[in-house]
């Protein structure tokens, strides 16, 4: 297993890239890591300027010799690549697997949409500046080894994706957004506040119910920072009372979110093997 990692967002560090290559090498010898130098560019926010992130990506994705693309970490500036991706991705790309979530959601929901590749949410390398992050480090290349010991256990039985709510409701009414008719569409948040949190599950449920989705499974909501006063009512909640206006099913809890202990979310028809 060759997998090719690539920064379509923000820049990684060499010492963490060091870091996954030393725990890949002694743990997992079968998944042979490849860090692009374009993780490493730095211009403004961005790894790289829009044409350095999009020829990067192409790199890996259009490149036969590698099985898997990797998203190094999220951020913000997938959406800025995106488009020219789908238009210039060749027959290698349409074989890989792609990883990654956060910011890397954008990608994954336009190549799922697209039917090129094959999506999976899972964690990244830069969760290995997490404390204990290598657990999560662990679960994405224990997947590319063949390992499914990672992956989320809530088993529904239609198509599943899985999404930062952000992200996706940012997806929303562009060309980007993939179909998720009948499919358990699994959210999660991190570091907006409460109000922000209910104002896009209103947008987010309302357009999963018109597009006839077979509902919505709630990950965590993590780092919430504190308002001026409490906003008094929980995500779950928030997600229950939206479902129900939308006339969307609420499907219960996910074990997704900006942590350690996200799990791996194949897009599509569950088991994938």
């Amino acid at each position: 297993m060759r997998v090719a990692i690539c920064a379509p967002s923000t820049p990684f560090t060499r010492d963490d890239a060091m870091r996954v290559e030393a725990l890949a090498r002694a743990e997992y010898p079968q998944v042979a890591l490849d860090f692009h130098e374009q993780c490493f560019a730095v211009e403004g926010h961005f790894a790289g300027a829009d044409a350095v992130r999009l020829a990067a990506f192409l790199d890996c994705a259009n490149d036969p010799a590698f099985d898997a693309v990797w998203f190094v970490r999220g951020g913000y500036g997938a959406n800025r690549i995106a488009g020219d991706v789908l238009a210039r991705a060749g027959d290698a790309a349409r074989a890989k697997v792609y990883l990654g979530y956060s910011d890397g959601g954008t990608l994954l929901g336009a190549l799922y949409g697209s039917g090129i590749g094959r999506a999976v949410h899972a964690p990244m390398p830069t969760d290995i500046r997490r404390s204990g992050g290598e657990a999560a480090v662990r679960r994405t290349l224990g997947w590319l080894a063949g390992g499914r010991d990672g992956v989320e256990a809530s088993g529904d039985a239609v198509p599943r994706v899985a999404f930062n709510l952000m992200t996706l409701a940012m997806l929303m009414g562009t060309p980007l957004m993939p179909d998720l008719r009948g499919h358990a569409v699994l959210v999660e948040e991190v570091a907006e506040y409460h109000y922000a949190v209910d104002r896009l599950l209103f947008h987010v449920c309302h357009g999963l119910a018109a597009q006839g989705a077979a509902g919505l499974r709630l990950g965590r909501v993590s780092d919430v920072p504190e308002n001026d006063r409490p906003f008094g009512i929980e995500p779950e909640a928030m997600a229950r009372h939206w479902c129900a206006v939308a006339g969307l099913p609420f499907l219960g809890s996910a074990d997704i979110g900006h942590d350690i202990d996200n799990k791996i979310v194949p897009f599509g028809l569950a088991p994938q093997g």
